[in-house]
């Protein structure tokens, strides 16, 4: 009897043994044969989602890297809400000013052309623009067949790019051909012919252009211009004139369909985080080389930005001293700075930065505090997969058209330093109405910056009374251009008036005539 009862168990036994064997053999081969996609189509189904998935509109924008849910973004909602809007977000009142380009009744078509004009433009991306705007004009007043300007690759950036890899071309052609003549390249029978080359003088009016200059066509059929940056004055011209510049600038001087194709993506991919803020961080070797501030630097990092202010045989100073540079206000703020600027200004640790600028200076090491106090901070590097910014890495000028549209385009444009970038993105927010721009009152800041670090003033409310105090009136409203500054002689005195593409007011913005439909808002 107790051999019976025995066989039953043993069978038992041996049954369990068996299915717990077949169940993991199942497992191991459910594993094994398991299909791994390939990078390529990962990273295609990673911009693919479900009609059920709530984060599609985000996915279908977001590049692999960040196609998962945004991080928190500031709240809108409700009466508190509302309060922050009012205070960090909403653009200054246009006080009826509206762009006005249109050309007066006594505006008539290009005059016969006397000869060519070719132009060879000098600087970063921001300087040429500027300059190739003014050339138009100069080609109008000169009665010039304006040549397709060369771009500058021999800058410090080195950039190879030509005009149709950074501009759109034929936009830019066709728009202005009622202004004036423009044409791709100089014609065959000329480009051998002898040409008078001429760095025209700064800041000249109509009676340089239409005298000095223009008198060259006895003798030359073919003017080259070696510059094209600040060769036209900002006052004092002829209304034509003023609008044709803008016109040149906010409606013909469009980016190529490609760059303008990334940069609309980009400023999609910001908006998904909400409001934003495009902080243009001027804290690149070149700017703190040129401008010789080293406040917050080792040593040895001053010494190596010496080292290339005293190589670059065009840069004309070479002795700065830093600390009298920074006490003027003249010394692009640190990274440590901006986010003790915005902290005070009230905008939250949630705020989503966009960094409008080149290779930061040190890199990480020197973005350590203001990253500490806003996480969110996003770049074209960040935002765009490495396949999508390929064909514009190794072009510099190409790199900061991306920027340039995503700061027109951003809710608050707050530049570090009022260079070249910083002027032209406020004048042509303030031609489109666009957002606010708050423009640091640098030397006010660094004077509270000093007493932080003295431990005479703590952040707090009282710091950020001052701050906002200092800046009601910086937040990128319409006013007139600023002229130039009393007791200023010669070409200091043109020197320190208000940029035209800083401040197209009053030639371009006006309270009597309705925006004409063909405006370009770059994007």
């Amino acid at each position: 009897m107790q051999r019976r009862k025995l066989i039953p168990l043993a069978l038992l036994r041996k049954l369990l043994i068996a299915a717990t064997c077949f169940i993991a053999f199942l497992a191991l081969f459910s594993v094994r044969t398991h299909i791994v996609p390939s990078s390529k189509d990962q990273r295609f189904n990673d911009k693919i989602s479900t009609p059920q998935d709530p984060q599609r509109w985000t996915r279908e924008l977001a590049p692999p890297h960040l196609s998962k849910a945004p991080l928190p973004a500031p709240k809108l909602n409700g009466s508190r809400g509302n309060l922050d809007y009012q205070k960090l977000w909403k653009p200054p009142s246009n006080r009826g000013f509206l762009p006005c380009t249109k050309p007066t009744p006594n505006y008539t078509t290009p005059a016969e052309s006397r000869g060519y004009l070719l132009v060879h433009t000098n600087g970063g991306l921001n300087q040429m623009r500027s300059g190739i705007c003014d050339m138009v004009a100069v080609a109008r007043i000169i009665n010039a067949t304006l040549v397709i300007p060369e771009l500058d690759k021999r800058s410090f950036w080195q950039d190879t790019s030509n005009f149709s890899d950074i501009f759109y071309e034929e936009h830019f052609m066709n728009s202005l051909a009622s202004d004036v003549k423009i044409i791709k390249k100089l014609p065959k029978e000329l480009v051998n012919a002898t040409r008078v080359v001429k760095q025209f003088i700064s800041w000249s009016g109509m009676d340089y252009y239409e005298n000095e200059i223009a008198s060259l066509w006895e003798e030359f059929q073919v003017i080259r211009a070696s510059k094209s940056d600040s060769r036209l004055a900002n006052n004092n011209l002829p209304p034509d004139i003023q609008k044709l510049r803008c016109r040149a600038c906010y409606e013909a001087l469009r980016f190529s369909p490609r760059i303008e194709q990334l940069g609309k993506l980009l400023v999609e991919r910001m908006r998904s985080f909400g409001p934003y803020i495009a902080l243009h961080l001027r804290y690149e070797k070149d700017m703190l080389a040129f401008s010789g501030c080293t406040h917050d630097l080792s040593p040895f990092e001053a010494e190596e930005l010496s080292m290339i202010r005293e190589n670059i045989s065009y840069w004309k100073i070479k002795e700065i001293d830093p600390i009298e540079q920074r006490s003027k206000g003249l010394c692009p703020l640190t990274p440590k700075e901006v986010g003790i600027f915005l902290t005070a200004l009230g905008y939250p640790s949630t705020t989503p930065i966009y960094i409008a600028a080149g290779e930061i200076y040190g890199g990480e090491s020197h973005m350590t505090e203001l990253r500490s106090r806003y996480p969110l901070l996003m770049s074209k590097e960040k935002l765009a997969s490495i396949e999508e910014l390929e064909p514009f890495s190794n072009h510099a000028s190409q790199m900061a058209a991306l920027d340039y549209i995503v700061s027109i385009e951003s809710d608050v444009f707050i530049p570090s330093y009022s260079g070249n970038m910083a002027k032209t993105v406020e004048g042509h927010r303030r031609f489109l109405g666009r957002g606010r721009t708050i423009s640091p009152d640098r030397k006010a800041l660094v004077h509270l910056f000093d007493k932080l670090d003295q431990g005479i003033l703590t952040e707090g409310k009282k710091l950020s009374n001052r701050i906002i105090d200092l800046h009601r009136r910086r937040l990128g409203s319409p006013r007139k251009r600023k002229g130039p500054i009393s007791g200023t002689k010669h070409m200091d005195r043109f020197r320190s008036e208000e940029a035209f593409y800083a401040n197209p007011l009053p030639d371009c913005l006006c309270r009597t005539e309705t925006p004409p439909v063909n405006i370009s808002l770059t994007v």
